[in-house]
């Protein structure tokens, strides 16, 4: 930061001195419960210094907290969780209360991630099963204790239901009156799971935990967030990817009602106001003159797509001699795929609050990374990590965004507050905000990808090899995530799908390019499935057509060694009466059906989609039939939900959904340019659960996949034309 580049004017009276309340202040005095997993286990027993886990609190008042690690952006965390919890707690469900955990990875790290908190890859429910369930069946055996203790009886003899503790002599109580007493007892070292056949809560209905909230508008997210003097800044930021400000006249922003403080950050200038609109049309004022950066097109990109999906790449997976195999095919096919880039185009835009003191810093956010996020912030302001306190609030969607390995916008809004601390002007709360056209054109993508694939079927239809090439650029390349899940020069997100192809393929190759493009990546709602389980799903369906088979028939039977494929696929065509004609269309229109089956995130998910394609080309989905395998349903209806919430994301994408760039400046900057699907298009949807005793998985990310590849095969099916560019579009 250079603080001749610092221009302050003194604030103006009469700001907002409304103060935001963290939702934890009001936990009220009881029960802290500290459960050990892992490692520590092992050092508690020792009797040595530990760090704990700690996530069920109980009230005097008779709630029941539970301390949440996980981001609630819409995918259900804050009920899922609790619910695990008070089943094993044996609590009434209307007393439990969800609050965010604070940033500590020592307490609340992500068990699939290793020592890092953080919410991604559909894992929430995944790796917070048993122990969400341990936390709640230890605190129920100290109320246990501590009401046996009281009433002079043996544990044996007591009961626990619907948040009230009882014997057979008469003696009750609520959790709240044993609170204090259970706080005094013994964390026990092994608490019994109850046996899935005395399940209360799990597999059953109960109502979010944040639907009243968001239902009445008390829900707090970032942008609700007001501290006592805080300012709201706005960021100039490069037309191009990469550019630097070159030089800058602030003058007539300065000038603008409310405008109190300009700061250069790294990535471009930042006007602070005393409100939104004061703030912008600041930053509308400022003169910059920029140099530097990505200057290339949306046709460069695809050349240089076309030239490396062309060279050898290196192999992902090489089974057998698929060459040798398709020279001696009967018949081949091939096609090729082109996947643009997408935003991800959450509703609620990016934004944090930063507030920075002498020796701490607080961040309040919509957080996914906390431990990333965390030593990002601290490295900006010169402070240890553990010196930033990060407040978990409700996000209004991510999809992927909200976690990104550089902390792009939480480390802006650090950078701003630091920049006025070096101004002297210190303690001054920041809410950066970023517009929808700031993230549309300034953020980070799935990446571009193009696909070419080659097969041969022998005399009697049944496939004989399969060659697959993907060139694009790698979401992990340069990040600290390269290390775990690049191998060999393959990134695992831009194959995987493809080189985990489940269909039994004697001899099958997957060689993957990597792209330089000066294009930032990242990852995307179900990542590399967006675009593998399109290609590969339909062109599994051109396969069946050429060797005369029915798509489901065909599947089924190279899918004998994965059964939960396959279960998913029957009864996604059961329930939508796969094989039986659809009513016919009117007015010159056609209909269609189409089938598509995707693991991802350990979940199995087959969907069905009917379309009806118009005279005039146009294309209407109609219906979606889905079926997911997910292991063990905590929450069906929170399931139900993420899959219909996932189809109507994909259709979207697969509609409408497209980034383009000239001249290094991306052309899309708002909804009316880069649509997303109206609730008139959105279609009926049927979700069918398959009932398991398997341990949950994720349902957040696996109902995407397979919609595009089924609607196109839909298409197909209606019209007879493969359509293979997405998003897909009738000439």
């Amino acid at each position: 930061m250079n603080p001749s580049r610092f221009a302050p004017r003194e604030p103006a009276a009469g700001v907002s001195r409304r103060v935001f309340l963290k939702a934890s202040a009001a936990l009220g005095v009881g029960l802290t419960l500290d459960i050990y997993t892992g490692p520590a286990a092992a050092q508690a027993a020792a009797g040595q210094s530990v760090a704990a886990n700690a996530f069920v609190r109980i009230g005097t008042d008779n709630t029941v907290t539970v301390l949440v690690k996980h981001l609630e952006m819409g995918q259900g965390t804050f009920t899922g969780l609790p619910t695990l919890v008070a089943e094993e707690l044996d609590a009434a469900w209307p007393q439990m209360r969800a609050v965010g955990a604070p940033a500590d990875a020592k307490l609340y790290n992500n068990l699939a991630f290793g020592p890092m908190q953080g919410t991604g890859g559909s894992t929430a429910m995944a790796n917070s099963f048993e122990q969400y369930r341990k936390a709640g069946a230890a605190a129920r055996a100290m109320l246990v204790a501590a009401a046996a203790e009281q009433w002079k009886v043996a544990p044996a003899t007591i009961r626990v239901k619907d948040g009230i503790v009882s014997d057979a002599a008469g003696h009750k109580a609520t959790f709240g009156q044993l609170a204090i007493a259970a706080g005094k007892q013994p964390v026990p070292a092994d608490v019994k799971l109850k046996d899935p056949q005395d399940f209360v809560y799990i597999g059953k209905h109960v109502q979010r935990t944040d639907a009243v909230a968001k239902s009445n508008g008390t829900a707090v997210f970032t942008q609700d967030v007001k501290l006592p003097g805080m300012l709201t800044a706005l960021v100039a930021h490069p037309p191009r990817f990469g550019a630097t400000v070159k030089t800058f006249d602030a003058k007539a922003a300065g000038a603008v009602p409310g405008v109190r403080y300009i700061v250069e950050v790294p990535n471009g200038v930042a006007v602070l106001a005393t409100n939104f609109w004061a703030a912008k049309k600041g930053r509308d004022a400022l003169k910059i003159e920029w140099e530097g950066g990505f200057k290339g097109s949306s046709s460069d990109i695809t050349a240089e797509l076309k030239r490396l999906v062309a060279t050898p790449g290196k192999p992902a997976r090489n089974d057998g001699d698929a060459a040798k195999a398709l020279a001696g095919a009967a018949r081949t096919l091939d096609a090729t795929y082109n996947f643009p880039y997408l935003a991800h185009a959450a509703m609620e835009p990016l934004n944090c609050v930063v507030k920075l003191g002498a020796d701490h810093c607080e961040v309040w956010n919509g957080e996914q990374f906390q431990t990333v996020d965390q030593a990002a912030v601290a490295k900006v302001v010169g402070l240890k990590p553990e010196q930033v306190e990060i407040h978990q609030v409700y996000a209004g969607g991510s999809f992927g965004r909200r976690a990104n390995p550089v902390s792009d916008y939480v480390v802006e809004a650090a950078a701003i507050a630091q920049g006025l601390a070096a101004g002297g002007k210190r303690d001054i709360p920041v809410k950066l905000v970023w517009t929808r056209e700031d993230d549309m054109t300034g953020g980070f993508y799935r990446p571009a990808y193009l696909h070419t694939l080659k097969a041969g079927l022998d005399a009697s239809g049944a496939i004989v090899g399969w060659q697959h090439h993907i060139a694009g650029q790698s979401i992990l390349d340069g990040t600290p995530f390269a290390a775990m899940m690049v191998k060999d020069g393959i990134d695992a997100t831009s194959v995987e799908g493809a080189s985990t192809l489940p269909y039994a393929i004697p001899h099958l190759s997957v060689h993957l390019a990597t792209a330089q493009i000066g294009v930032p990546v990242l990852w995307w709602r179900s990542v590399g499935s967006t675009h593998t389980a399109f290609s590969t799903e339909t062109f599994i369906d051109e396969l069946a057509v050429a060797a005369g088979k029915d798509p489901v028939a065909f599947r089924t039977a190279l899918l004998a060694a994965h059964p939960r494929h396959r279960g998913v696929l029957e009864l996604a065509a059961s329930k939508a009466n796969w094989g039986q004609p659809l009513a016919p269309a009117a007015n010159g229109a056609k209909r269609g059906r189409g089938i598509a089956v995707s693991e991802s995130f350990n979940t199995f998910v087959a969907e069905v989609v009917e379309v009806t394609v118009g005279a005039d080309n146009a294309i209407k989905v109609d219906r979606v039939v889905c079926a997911v395998d997910c292991g063990t349903a905590v929450n069906p209806d929170v399931i139900r939900a993420q899959m219909q919430g996932g189809i109507g994301f994909a259709l979207s994408a697969a509609l409408y959904g497209e980034i383009t760039l000239k001249d290094g400046v991306v052309e899309q900057t708002n909804f009316h340019n880069y649509p997303v699907l109206r609730i008139n298009e959105m279609p009926v949807v049927d979700v069918h659960i398959v009932p398991s005793t398997e341990k949950p998985t994720g349902v957040g990310e696996p109902g995407v996949p397979p919609l595009a590849p089924a609607l196109a095969n839909a298409i197909a099916a209606a019209t007879g034309k493969r359509l293979r560019d997405l998003p897909l579009k009738l000439a």
